[in-house]
């Protein structure tokens, strides 16, 4: 573990006023007791309620639906075991001696608990501006992006999402069409080959169905932190 923690703080752009609450926070329960559990299970709230008020204020077209969609991608596991890595918290980690063998640096369970144990952290220490104005920090560039995206349809989204990073585009192939002309019923398959993701929908119009089915895919597409 790096002792000097001047250069995580300086990442943050926040500075402890109560260093014991920094350590642990960036303690794992290996190492002993004040280990950092408690600390991320009010980190995980605190950072729930930030990005959900982040979103819910510049996201005002979007629904219930497609708010709770945005936040449940950036403040899933996979992503905060990115922005964790981005600030090279695993170097700064107490870990005990078997955990530390294991490879528990680079764990990335471990990385995105310690960041929600670090954001509680900072709440206990200079409350909730203090924890919004870190929050937003780490996040910013990806609440930017899902605004960006908020008010367009989930086909356009996974395209854009494609695009940019120079992937073959989604297919949609018509499954089954099935029920009379006035109550048709379309099941449209939605394929992302480069990926291996297949997603299915079904609805009363193929063009709808198409939507769902990207919508399904963009969750996925979304999630392999590309």
């Amino acid at each position: 573990m790096s002792t000097d923690v001047s250069d995580l703080q300086a990442r943050l752009a926040y500075r402890f006023n109560n260093n014991a609450l920094l350590l642990q926070a960036l303690t794992h329960r290996s190492f002993g007791v004040d280990h950092n559990e408690r600390l991320e299970f009010l980190g995980d709230a605190v950072l729930d309620l930030l990005i959900g008020e982040w979103l819910f204020c510049h996201c005002p077209a979007s629904a219930e639906g497609g708010l709770s969609q945005m936040r449940a991608s950036l403040v899933c596991g996979e992503n905060l075991a990115a922005i964790a890595g981005t600030l090279g918290l695993g170097d700064y980690l107490r870990l005990g001696a078997g955990e530390l063998g294991s490879g528990g640096r680079e764990r990335k369970s471990s990385l995105a608990n310690a960041l929600e144990a670090l954001i509680a952290a900072v709440y206990l220490d200079g409350g909730l501006e203090a924890s919004r104005s870190v929050v937003n920090g780490l996040f910013l560039q990806q609440l930017r992006k899902r605004v960006l995206l908020a008010d367009k349809d989930a086909k356009t989204r996974l395209q854009e999402f494609m695009q940019a990073r120079q992937l073959d585009l989604p297919v949609y192939q018509l499954i089954e069409r099935s029920g009379a002309d006035h109550a048709a019923v379309f099941r449209v398959e939605c394929r992302v080959a480069c990926l291996n993701i297949r997603t299915q929908a079904q609805a009363g119009s193929r063009k709808k169905a198409e939507q769902s089915a990207a919508e399904q895919a963009l969750k996925q597409v979304e999630l392999s932190n590309l």
